[in-house]
């Protein structure tokens, strides 16, 4: 029997495959592709859907010839396998096919004509012998096709002025007897059909495939590895035979200009990071400790509970003076009563993160020496995360500039010789980094670009007094840090995680 496609001729309905154009713009729609709409069958069986063997003379039950997309197995959620993730016309959570297909669409605005664009996908890594790492697509690639799966490749091609492109995703095939062992993936249908590429193909063909998707483009955009001492490396050799003419340039600088700058639906997805994340900080608070596995343990389930993906990076949990150490993540030690304890954990959704740290003391208790440290922080802060505004017309190094010298104030109050170069020992971090799809978002983007609406940044000062006679005897051995994650609106900031709480009188008031 034949069984339909005619559920994912549906899938595409809610991901707008082909809309009636409204507008010169969705004048081309997705998918130009006339095979994308009406694909080769899936599945195909001998059997007939009233009996299998034509000699039995036994009566066959008769069954449903089709099959429906809630009951077909992708290697990522789609809305009809995961409504409870998923909303109608998402390719992941708070992301649309729309939005997607339009970051294509800047990107390649960006590129002169006959230019291409080569994403390959993450690898996946082994931990030791057959047992693997969780995968996590590369961030550029999933930015531009919202695909989650290893062995693939994107091409990007522009062969004019306008806003046509064409779009090929290069995956694998769907095989039953390797799923069985390895999990579900999507494979070539749905690559075109879901994904909305406007040509998928196996990626076991690719070096005979790629030539024809190269052809007459003129200049190569990638950030693969292409050569390694020297010597091409498995992708570098499969381009110079697929475009041995052809010049390669970084794509980076042209991906980060556009991740840099948040969608209201990507600040939405960190909203919602920032949210269950600081939730889930609160409630720690209320609660006494006494190891760190506990409490980082904790905090994973109160992110998996609400519906976040769970860590956005591997936590800091430090008690006492490891709190000294910036990135602390051993997280087995115990937890005094005396003590600070600072947690440097963010939630992920949607692949989008949020990144937040707060300290507090174990007891519920601040001591006189403790609250006075922690406030001059947390005035530095507050200072710093006003001017997180397009209107201040500020960049992440000029903030920077900043909240040293509003730490330098509060410290010298506190009786702290900061002369020289002793701000650089006890506040020896920036005060903040882009954040985005990763944690330390767009590498390669500058801090002294003028923030506007839509940069999402942290803002993190910090002050780690070590145990010496340099410092004032009451705060030594003290280790602070206090972060949220900003989107920085037009003449406010938003901030992503304010369910945290950290006035000294909120954080005390939960213990009662």
């Amino acid at each position: 029997m034949n069984l339909h496609r005619l559920p994912f001729w549906q899938l595409g309905r809610h991901l707008k495959l082909h809309p009636k154009p409204s507008s010169p713009q969705l004048a081309r729609p997705f998918s130009t592709n006339p095979t994308s709409r009406f694909p080769k069958p899936l599945i195909k069986s001998k059997c007939t859907n009233l009996e299998c063997n034509s000699r039995s003379k036994t009566a066959r039950r008769a069954y449903s010839t089709t099959i429906s997309a809630k009951d077909i197995l992708f290697g990522q959620p789609v809305y009809e396998t995961h409504p409870h993730l998923l909303k109608s016309g998402e390719l992941t959570p708070g992301i649309t096919a729309q939005e997607y297909h339009e970051r294509r669409v800047k990107l390649m605005n960006s590129l002169p004509p006959n230019s291409a664009v080569i994403l390959p996908s993450a690898t996946l890594h082994y931990r030791s012998g057959a047992v693997f790492y969780p995968f996590r697509q590369e961030s550029n690639f999933f930015y531009l096709t919202g695909f989650s799966e290893p062995d693939s490749l994107a091409v990007l091609t522009k062969t004019g002025e306008s806003d046509d492109y064409f779009f090929h995703l290069y995956c694998r095939r769907k095989d039953p007897k390797a799923e069985q062992w390895n999990g579900p993936w999507s494979g070539i249908d749905a690559a075109r059909d879901v994904w909305n590429a406007d040509q998928s193909a196996d990626i076991g063909r690719v070096e005979s495939l790629l030539p024809d998707a190269l052809k007459g483009m003129q200049q190569i955009y990638t950030d693969a590895e292409l050569t390694s001492n020297g010597v091409f490396t498995k992708f570098g050799n499969l381009l110079s035979s697929a475009a041995p003419k052809v010049k390669t340039a970084p794509l980076k600088p042209y991906v980060n200009a556009l991740r840099a700058v948040k969608s209201l639906a990507e600040a939405n997805n960190m909203r919602r990071a920032g949210r269950d994340s600081g939730r889930a900080l609160t409630e720690a608070m209320r609660r006494p400790w006494k190891y760190e596995k506990e409490l980082a343990a904790f905090l994973e389930y109160q992110y998996q509970m609400s519906g976040l993906d769970g860590y956005a990076y591997i936590p800091v949990v430090a008690g006492g003076r490891k709190a000294l150490l910036i990135h602390y993540v051993l997280n087995n030690g115990t937890l005094n009563d005396s003590e600070f304890v600072l947690v440097d954990a963010g939630g992920e959704y949607g692949t989008y993160i949020t990144d937040i740290t707060r300290t507090w003391p174990i007891s519920g208790r601040f001591t006189p020496a403790q609250k006075d440290l922690y406030n001059a922080v947390l005035r530095a802060q507050r200072s710093s995360i006003s001017l997180c505004r397009a209107s201040a017309n500020v960049t992440l190094d000029s903030l920077h500039r900043i909240t040293e010298n509003a730490l330098c104030d509060q410290l010298q109050q506190l009786g702290f010789d900061v002369s020289g170069s002793r701000m650089g020992t006890l506040f020896p971090h920036h005060v903040g980094h882009y954040i985005g799809l990763d944690v330390h978002d767009v590498p390669g983007y500058p801090r002294n670009v003028v923030l506007k609406e839509g940069h999402c940044i942290t803002i993190e000062p910090g002050i780690y007094v070590p145990d010496d006679e340099r410092w004032p005897k009451a705060f030594r051995g003290l280790g602070i840090r206090i972060e949220d994650s900003v989107y920085v609106g037009d003449d406010s900031p938003w901030i992503l995680t304010t369910e945290a709480v950290k006035e000294v009188d909120d954080i005390e008031a939960l213990r009662n």
